[in-house]
């Protein structure tokens, strides 16, 4: 049974390719000219992304979608009798028949959503299937290459994107894989031919020890996925895994978990008193954007223009600025491309007006993510000349019933930015 993934040629068979992480990791791989299938329940722009190049997406999660598989399964089943029966064994060339149908078996990938009992899942385990799950082929692209991973509890997707963007702009020509979708690269990962590979490395379901990246980034520490995690304790166990498996941790220490539980290679931080490898002072936060002078252990680097709005997102920046100067680029270089990025889908993103009503799309689910949000939100309305008649207003979809459930009381107190709160059903995301 094969143990680890196979990059040579062997396919990939994808049970819900839809899905934000298992979409991205499909795309690069059909994009290295892997053969790639997968499964999914609905048509979306993603699906249709990965069928535009050349992943077959079968519109079920049936066990018959592996009936393609069937005949390779049986050739090698023939030819393993024919070993058991034979005393004196099989010749070179038999025996390389017998490898070139079996691997003719896809590595079949699945998420953490994919229980066992899914006809799909166990069809691939009766046909011999090797099984990985998703942060498996995650993490042996970003262990073969120059691998950046960027993990913390908020934060990771605009961080991720910020540091793939700047390399992009760069001339480094990554690949990038993140956790949601960018216009620079009209979605959510994009093939390059340089080493770098930036990722978005999730700590949802303790995948993340997996990782052994060239340069980690821990962005915060917070307890959030009570599903998997019982306490702060263990999802800072998790972390810590994670930071003696980086060659270089980059960390916020603006955290005191990160701060206290971590020891930062390179550590970066708001507070120009902190002591941090990487700070800022003379910050502006506008309504257009932030600008703030950065300084390098004690020395000042420039000036840095943003267009996202708020603390959390200049936090972001200082680590995209780290990793850039890690890499050996000038800072001219990095603050010209962190200066021109327009962020993630999702993540503060105007969808429209109407009436002299903003629309913005953020993807906040945890109490700390709607307060920064928000507060960028009123940076906003107070910096408009006409925030006299301007509201704020909140329309939020609780994200699972187990993290409602928690932080119900935190919840309650976050919205405190808003001047009306709309709350609707809750998502169950199972």
């Amino acid at each position: 049974m094969l143990t680890s993934v196979d990059f040579s040629g062997r396919p990939f068979h994808f049970i819900g390719v839809g899905g934000i992480g298992m979409s991205a990791l499909a795309y690069v791989l059909a994009k290295r000219n892997l053969p790639v299938s997968g499964s999914d329940l609905r048509l979306s722009h993603i699906t249709q992304r990965l069928q535009e190049n050349g992943v077959h997406i079968f519109w079920s999660q049936d066990a018959s979608n592996l009936q393609c598989f069937q005949a390779a399964s049986s050739q090698t089943q023939d030819a393993i009798a024919m070993v058991s029966s034979n005393s004196i064994g099989l010749d070179s060339r038999t025996q390389r028949t017998v490898q070139s149908t079996a691997n003719l078996l896809p590595q079949v990938v699945c998420s953490t959503a994919i229980q066992s009992n899914n006809s799909e899942y166990q069809a691939a385990h009766e046909l011999g299937c090797p099984i990985f799950h998703r942060s498996d082929i995650l993490a042996a692209l970003i262990n073969e290459g120059q691998g950046v991973a960027v993990a913390g509890t908020h934060g990771k997707t605009t961080t991720s994107s910020l540091v793939g963007y700047l390399l992009l702009q760069a001339g480094l020509d990554p690949t990038i894989i993140v956790g949601g979708e960018v216009n620079a690269w009209q979605g959510n990962a994009r093939v390059g031919q340089g080493s770098c590979v930036v990722a978005e490395a999730d700590e949802s379901d303790g995948s993340l020890v997996k990782f052994s990246p060239a340069m980690g980034i821990v962005t915060n520490i917070e307890l959030d996925h009570i599903d998997h995690y019982n306490s702060l304790d263990e999802v800072v166990e998790t972390f810590q895994t994670f930071a003696g498996n980086c060659q270089t941790l980059i960390g916020c220490i603006d955290c005191p978990t990160v701060r206290e539980r971590l020891n930062p290679d390179i550590s970066y931080s708001l507070d120009a008193s902190a002591g941090a490898t990487y700070t800022v002072d003379c910050v502006s936060y506008r309504a257009d954007g932030t600008t703030a002078r950065v300084w390098e252990r004690g020395a000042i680097l420039g000036r840095l223009n943003l267009r996202l709005l708020g603390q959390h997102n200049l936090s972001n920046a200082l680590a995209a600025v780290a990793v850039g100067r890690l890499l050996g680029l000038d800072f001219l270089t990095i603050s010209r491309a962190i200066a021109t990025f327009e962020g993630a889908r999702r993540r503060m993103e105007r969808r429209g007006e109407f009436n002299s009503i903003l629309f913005v799309d953020d993807y906040a689910h945890h109490p700390s993510e709607i307060r920064a949000t928000l507060a960028a939100a009123r940076l906003q309305i107070q910096e408009s000349v006409v925030s006299a008649r301007k509201r704020l207003i909140a329309v939020f979809q609780p994200h699972r019933y187990s993290r409602t459930k928690a932080f119900l009381a935190d919840f309650a107190e976050s919205f405190a930015d808003a001047d009306l709160v709309v709350i609707s059903d809750i998502y169950s995301a199972g």
